[in-house]
Order: structure tokens, then C-alpha cells, then sequence
């Protein structure tokens, strides 16, 4: 059985896209179509003790543009403070000193000109690190049409898919009888269950970027993704 699930690329995200990562074989990063702003493709969260903090990458671009058209403003020292921010607050973890590196691969080794690149480069040296096997590759590669549903079905036809896994915030817009009339099963991520790990302060907060849990936890890392279901 073939498992696939299609997702818009987003900036350094949270523990739940990576478990959905794990659980296909082929993820598609759904780079072709409009970009959405003030949304996960630019920001997310991290703590700074104990506060959730917002951090974005600034663009120039347009809500007609697709995701992959993006530009980063790279004339804004962002690069910087994004990396100051990370080593700031999460410098002083235990596992910074083994995995701080890809800070300096993120924000000082490479010079990024477009959001889906520099989003899609993050999440695979993550993945990597993860030691997550699945394939990657960009919807802008299937030539898709149609609209919405339709879309997913001819990007998953095309890649002969068995199995859809979607983020639950889907549930909006999939219209599941396509899917049976495709032959395709549907599958519906849950994202309930998660452990809490020895994350600074007293105050635990799941919803943060996978740095936060990778510098805190190291190699355990995929334990508090999907290591822990296996014990169930």
C-alpha cells in the first residue's frame, strides 16, 4: 500500500507535520498554489521562557501569487535575528551543542532568494535528522488541475497512491465520495496523545517548532512524535 499526503510547506513547523512525514512514503509539498499570508508558510512559534513567541520570515509577494513564486526580502536582517533568537533561547539546552549547527545552515551558510525552497531545505535536514525515509517531491512537478479536491485526486492518481493522510483541518473542504470513487482510502491525522518532554519552564506548550523539541530531547526526538503509540 502506497501512502502519500500533500501539505503546503511551512517555516521550521511543528512536531505533527513531521509525524505525518513519517507516516507516508511519498510527501508531496503542495508548492503551486496561492500563497496565503500571515499564515505557517512564514512564522511560527518557539518559547522564550515561558512565553510563546512569534517569529516570521519576511516576504515580497502577493495572495495571487502561488506559494513558489514567494520571494524573501533578504534586504531585512532577518537571518540574524532569527538565529539569535533560537541560540538565545534554546542556546543553554541540553542538545544545542549537537544539533545547534543547522542554525547556522538555516540562517548563515546559504542565501535564500525563495520562501518554498528555503521552508522545503529546513525540512528535510530535519527529516534527516529525524532518520524519517520518505520521498519528497513538489506538486509543481504533477502539472495538476481541477480545483480543491479534485487537484488532490489527480496529484494522488499520478503518483499512484492507495492512502491519502490529511491534516484534520482539511475536513472543511475534502469531499470524501471523490476519494471511494477513486478507489483511494482517506485518512484523517490525529494529533491528540502527544507526551510532554523536559521542555524549558513549567509551562508546556505542544504547539511550537520542532526545534524546541529536537534541542531539548536530541535523539529521543522521534520518541514524542510517534515512538510513544508504539507502546500503547
Amino acid at each position: 500500500m502506497k501512502k502519500v499526503a500533500i501539505l503546503q510547506s511551512s517555516y521550521l513547523p511543528w512536531k505533527g507535520y513531521f509525524d505525518i512525514i513519517h507516516d507516508v512514503d511519498l510527501f508531496i509539498f503542495y508548492d503551486c498554489v496561492q500563497f496565503t499570508k500571515r499564515d505557517w508558510r512564514t512564522r511560527n512559534y518557539f518559547k522564550m521562557e515561558e512565553k510563546r513567541q512569534l517569529i516570521s520570515v519576511p516576504v515580497h509577494g502577493s495572495t495571487e501569487m502561488n506559494i513558489n513564486q514567494i520571494k524573501i526580502a533578504n534586504q531585512q536582517p532577518w537571518k540574524r535575528k532569527h538565529y539569535n533568537a533560537f541560540k538565545l533561547s534554546y542556546g543553554k539546552c541540553e542538545f544545542f551543542k549537537d544539533y545547534g549547527y543547522i542554525l547556522e545552515d538555516f540562517f548563515v551558510n546559504n542565501n535564500w532568494e525563495y520562501l518554498s525552497d528555503f521552508n522545503q531545505h529546513c525540512i528535510k535536514e530535519i527529516s534527516k535528522i529525524l532518520k524519517i525515509k520518505t520521498e519528497f517531491i513538489n506538486s509543481s512537478e504533477l502539472n495538476l488541475t481541477g480545483s480543491k479536491t479534485d487537484r488532490l485526486i489527480y496529484a494522488l492518481k499520478k503518483v499512484k497512491a492507495d492512502l491519502y493522510i490529511s491534516g484534520p483541518a482539511a475536513k472543511g473542504y475534502i469531499e470524501p465520495d471523490k476519494f471511494i470513487r477513486e478507489g483511494i482510502e482517506l485518512k484523517y491525522k490525529d494529533y491528540k496523545g502527544y507526551p510532554e518532554y523536559r521542555q524549558k519552564g513549567n509551562n508546556f506548550l505542544h504547539e511550537v517548532t520542532i526545534l524546541d523539541l529536537l534541542f531539548n530531547e536530541g535523539e529521543k526526538s522521534s520518541y514524542f512524535i510517534w515512538g510513544w503509540r508504539e507502546e500503547k
